[in-house]
């Protein structure tokens, strides 16, 4: 299997739409399997930073794959802003941004302090991750985040049908992702409680039966970090697991590059962009632009075939459900801290990337904004409040016939949606 999708935009979209004959099921539940998509940075500055995929990309209808990037080489951003060599980044330290850096980023340092306490973000995620809880307790106590675990009823794991010990068959690829999961929604929302949901397979059945067990148990934010391919079956999918008044449901765009993916085109669900972040000298300090490593590795965006137009999107070059409506950071090489032991990939201190790291992100955001409104669809929410978002106006995620649809531009664009959080304001309602 190649280690990236071939640059045909023909043989992506038939990647997305999964139409290999191949089965993997089996392969995906060998512990530790990854498929490796290492890359090379496109901004300079950040240059020569290398990842791998940790989950195995989608072979057939209805399966999905994790949308996490694990840096495995280089120098990542945090790595210069803090003046640390490539080659001192160990397992032992991190060598990503973490909490405090992504706050100041989206003017969260206040909320963070001082919100969420009673909210509840859940995290839907294939298979079992055996460390889960022990490797949010090393992240916590390292960023001196307060304790969340089974015992102080902050942490809950289960399984697609809520059960606390007939758990899932343990995947090392799918670990790390749950981990990056678990590690974003403590660093925007330290003060919320975490319900991680794993489900059985990576099927979208099983993963949808995830969804609505999570919203079952009480959340009231949802983060989904994985992705597949379209197909006609998406309209089914959308009202048996993600139309959910009233509750707050992230989805991942995709890795791929521009491109349309499931079940971020739900017209229920916020999808999530993925963006570069560095530090700079601006007022906000900080700048953006659309995540893009080559004509395959990027954040996904573009116009559904299938999901048809939410009443909140107004762009007028696609008649039916756009790709993305916000975004955050995502690129490997601007990545994000996270802690992993389990498996091969397991090694303590790593950098991922991908819209993996995006989505829990934004639905840490919405639980820092407060309760959506009953009856409520929060992924309308920023497009009545565009001004309290940071509009990402350069880079593009590939090419395409309609510009917006992959180039990023002042008001909504697709690889960006309207832009990235600048405090609460786009995210209540």
């Amino acid at each position: 299997m190649p280690t990236t999708p071939p640059n045909s935009p023909t043989t992506r979209r038939r990647w997305r739409r999964a139409a290999s004959a191949v089965t993997a099921t089996a392969a995906l539940l060998i512990t530790g399997l990854t498929t490796a998509a290492h890359a090379q940075a496109a901004d300079p500055s950040t240059s020569k930073v290398t990842w791998t995929r940790s989950c195995a990309l989608p072979r057939h209808h209805g399966e999905m794959a994790c949308n996490a990037l694990r840096v495995t080489g280089g120098r990542t951003a945090f790595q210069q802003q803090h003046g640390i060599s490539a080659q001192a980044a160990e397992a032992s330290s991190p060598s990503g941004y973490g909490p405090s850096d992504l706050r100041s980023a989206y003017g969260l340092t206040s909320a963070a302090a001082n919100n969420g306490s009673g909210r509840t973000i859940a995290v839907v995620d294939a298979y079992d991750d055996p460390n889960a809880e022990s490797d949010l307790a090393a992240y916590r106590s390292h960023y001196g985040l307060p304790a969340c675990t089974t015992a102080n009823g902050c942490f809950k794991k289960v399984s697609q049908t809520g059960s606390t010990t007939a758990l899932p068959t343990a995947d090392s690829g799918w670990a790390g992702e749950i981990s990056l999961d678990l590690d974003m929604a403590s660093a925007i929302c330290p003060n919320c409680h975490i319900t991680l949901v794993e489900a059985k397979s990576a099927s979208m059945a099983n993963l949808g039966t995830a969804v609505n067990e999570a919203v079952a148990l009480g959340a009231k934010y949802v983060s989904n970090s994985y992705g597949g391919g379209e197909s006609s079956s998406d309209a089914s999918y959308d009202s048996a697991y993600f139309n959910h008044p009233g509750v707050a449901i992230t989805v991942s765009a995709g890795d791929a590059g521009y491109g349309a993916e499931y079940p971020a085109a739900s017209k229920y669900v916020t999808a999530v962009g993925g963006t570069s972040l560095t530090a700079s000298s601006t007022t906000r300090g900080w700048t953006e632009s659309v995540w893009r490593t080559s004509s395959t590795e990027g954040t996904g965006s573009g116009c559904s075939a299938y999901d048809t137009k939410p009443a909140w999107q107004t762009d007028t070059g696609c008649t039916r459900r756009m790709i993305a409506d916000v975004s955050a950071v995502a690129d490997p090489a601007t990545g994000v801290a996270v802690y992993d032991t389990y498996g091969v990939d397991g090694q303590g201190w790593a950098t991922y990337g991908g819209t993996s790291a995006s989505a829990p992100i934004i639905a840490s955001v919405y639980a820092l904004a407060g309760t959506p409104s009953t009856g409520s669809y929060p992924a309308g929410f920023p497009y009545a409040n565009t001004s309290a978002l940071n509009d990402v106006t350069s880079g593009s995620n590939g090419s395409c016939t309609t510009s917006y649809f992959c180039t990023a531009r002042t008001g909504y664009d697709g690889p960006t949606g309207l832009g990235t959080p600048e405090g609460l304001g786009a995210f209540t309602g």
